[in-house]
């Protein structure tokens, strides 16, 4: 029996692709290390998303490419994540302990925006990230009801907020600071995007590797000041097949082109309806809408998402599908998106200012 060398492995892991990343181990620098033990082949593969479920199928996918080879009797395989900093507007830095900040924005109310959002934040834990939400809809803060969390923010030292954390995920929004649930927000425009800048950087966030902000929908105050004064490192469009939505979601598309974010993805939110009597789906609100929008602006369906009851009825509830139905279908394609767009985040420009140290200049 020939004896394996390390060339003929990465030779043959060469042309294995990595799905979320359209680039194969070698060649995205996943492959970390390759040891051989006679007839054993140990192999340390790193990904710069969240992938718990996809480690099955990439691992065995490995391990066939690799018990082909002559020589090989053996395969062990070490999967795991690392999650960088990526790169954000000009002129704004990253935020401490925040490596990542997703917004999630909608041009038109009602299409599911905050659920999306916060499916999205349970699906990334699960996949293995660190996650919190920043609720940024001032005037209409819908995440406290959504998380089920009824509890306020604590302060140690009257300054700083500690997020609420809830089914594994950090939480803020002004909801847990108003007296009742029903406050109105009676705000102008500078008091919103203050109060904005405050819930993000007044809280004291716990090593975050992705900060889901659940934008207002519209392109207005707290839109411009997330351009301008939060570094974000990319953004999620949610819409729903209806040409209206579709009208309004092209201008939340195109305002983070002007402001230099990287768009990441479209959501196509109420696809198709699921009958809760027969299980009949139909495409009541239109078909193939968010697809043809993703290829006019050229960006990326992420999925399509039904409208199912039990989405609303699990919201709205306090149990998000993600946390409350795990092994549901509706719930495998929000992880599918979360590991989409985690994924093409993490093809995107590093920020490595971290990494340099800081020069002073002193006369002496």
């Amino acid at each position: 029996m020939a004896e394996v060398t390390q060339a003929q492995v990465e030779s043959v892991l060469k042309t294995l692709p990595i799905r979320y990343i359209d680039n194969d181990l070698v060649s995205a620098k996943a492959l970390k290390n390759v040891e051989l033990n006679g007839t054993e082949a140990i192999v340390n593969i790193e990904l710069g998303f969240p992938a718990e479920g996809y480690r099955e199928e990439l691992t065995q996918a490995v391990r066939e490419k690799l018990i082909a080879l002559d020589g090989v009797d053996k395969v062990t395989v070490n999967l795991g994540w690392n999650i960088r900093t990526h790169s954000v507007q000009k002129g704004v830095k990253p935020l401490k302990n925040v490596k990542n900040i997703i917004a999630v924005a909608s041009g038109k109310g009602g299409v599911g925006k905050s659920t999306t959002s916060v499916n999205l934040a349970l699906a990334l834990a699960t996949e293995g990230a660190n996650v919190a939400v920043l609720d940024a809809d001032v005037y209409g803060p819908s995440q406290p009801r959504m998380l089920g969390a009824k509890e306020k923010p604590e302060s140690a030292d009257g300054k700083s907020l500690e997020p609420v954390v809830r089914y594994g995920i950090q939480s803020m929004s002004i909801g847990y600071l108003l007296p009742e649930e029903d406050t109105p927000m009676i705000w102008r425009g500078p008091m919103v995007t203050q109060a904005l800048e405050q819930l993000l950087t007044d809280t004291n966030w716990k090593d975050v590797d992705y900060l889901i902000v659940d934008l207002p929908p519209g392109t207005g105050d707290a839109q411009l000041t997330l351009a301008q004064k939060i570094p974000v490192a990319g953004a999620v469009i949610v819409t729903t097949p209806q040409d209206i939505a579709l009208l309004d979601a092209r201008k939340a598309l195109k305002m983070f082109e002007k402001v230099s974010v990287s768009v990441l993805g479209i959501v196509e939110n109420m696809s198709t309806h699921i009958c809760s009597q027969c299980g009949h789906e139909e495409h009541i609100f239109g078909e193939g809408g968010g697809q043809r929008m993703a290829d006019q602006y050229k960006a990326d369906l992420l999925g399509a998402l039904p409208l199912d009851i039990r989405i609303r009825e699990q919201a709205d509830g306090g149990h998000p599908t993600v946390h409350a139905d795990p092994d549901s279908r509706v719930t495998q394609i929000y992880r599918e998106i979360a590991r989409i767009m985690t994924g093409k985040l993490s093809q995107t420009g590093k920020d490595y200012s971290s990494k340099f140290p800081n020069i002073m200049i002193q006369n002496t």
